[in-house]
């Protein structure tokens, strides 16, 4: 008998064990990469913050991968963690409001769908605001709305930059116009934000669509996104319906945005944290020039262009501080 043979034999009459055998692997040792089908180890993907190594695929990550990727180590200090949602209308669909808030909560570990703080970034103190899709799809409701509101005017009050990481389907339908009110709250809260000098910068993620925005994802001194995100406002179908045209295969990805001048930047995750702290830190050093030395206006752009070149960023800037554009 051959040596082939010999394993055939011994693979037709033993079937079992090899099964069994397979299911000895644990589980979430490999990740099945969602766009190239790639098998990857888990751990060699969260070091490489959910990328994929084959193909750059970003993975979705959620608000405690995020913080732990942006912020120094031992710096994060969480905001306003006692601001709870309830059901001011009584909501009723399949099931109550109340009960989807409390089946979100189980299965996410969140109190509501976005977690805010302050920390460093690089040694930069920055607020962070960070969506998850993982509560109701990241939807926008109440409490979503008051803690990023906390979040920028705490940031304004302490002259800090601040970053919110977008991912969100839109308002939260079951607020109703609760729901809508906070686009305006916040953006109100950003333009004081802005008055004030300060910086703002949105990341959108898979998937930043309605009210979200509508509102504050699109407010930005410079607007960042992930790679081939998906970012809008109304659904592809529904604007195919309403314009009776056929929309390009790249519409409302983050690369089609860019190409018309929506989104200022396109930045990997793994370069994000290097990315945001050095426009930070152009930032700071902007305002810095402006207060000593506020007249000299064509020395102050002279230096700010250096200083961009240096850390490899075309900076465009205007004398007002506050006023910031960058592309890589």
């Amino acid at each position: 008998m051959s040596l082939f043979d010999w394993f055939a034999n011994r693979r037709k009459s033993d079937p079992a064990g090899h099964s069994g055998q397979e299911r000895e692997i644990a589980d979430g040792l490999w990740t099945k990469c969602e766009a190239c089908g790639v098998l990857a180890y888990t751990k060699d993907l969260q070091a490489n913050q959910m990328v994929c190594l084959d193909c750059g695929h970003h993975m979705r990550v959620y608000s405690d991968e995020r913080i732990q990727q942006l912020i120094d180590p031992g710096t994060w200090v969480a905001l306003d963690r006692d601001v709870r949602p309830v059901d001011p209308l009584g909501f009723f669909d399949r099931k109550s409001y109340s009960d989807r808030i409390v089946e979100a909560q189980t299965k996410s570990g969140l109190i509501d769908a976005v977690q805010t703080g302050l920390g460093d970034l690089e040694g930069q103190p920055i607020a962070l605001g960070v969506m998850d899709f993982r509560f109701m799809g990241g939807s926008m409701g109440s409490v979503v709305g008051e803690k990023l509101t906390r979040a920028i005017e705490r940031a304004t009050a302490e002259r800090r930059a601040m970053v919110i990481v977008c991912a969100s389907g839109g308002a939260r339908m079951q607020e109703g116009m609760l729901s809508l009110m906070q686009m305006a709250k916040i953006s109100g809260a950003l333009e004081q934000h802005r008055e004030a000098g300060c910086l703002y910068i949105p990341v959108l993620t898979h998937p930043t669509t309605g009210g979200v925005t509508a509102s504050f994802a699109m407010l930005g001194d410079i607007i960042i996104a992930e790679p081939k995100a998906l970012i809008g406002f109304a659904g592809r179908r529904v604007i195919e319906q309403t314009l009776r045209e056929k929309l390009p295969d790249n519409f409302q990805t983050a690369e089609y945005l860019q190409q018309n001048g929506f989104v200022d930047a396109i930045v990997p995750r793994t370069q994000l944290k290097s990315t945001l702290a050095r426009l930070v830190r152009l930032h700071h050093a902007s305002r810095r020039a402006v207060s000593t030395a506020p007249t000299n206006g064509a020395r102050l752009r002279d230096e700010v262009m250096l200083d961009g070149q240096r850390d490899g960023l075309h900076v465009e800037r205007s004398i007002a501080p506050g006023s910031i554009a960058a592309q890589p």
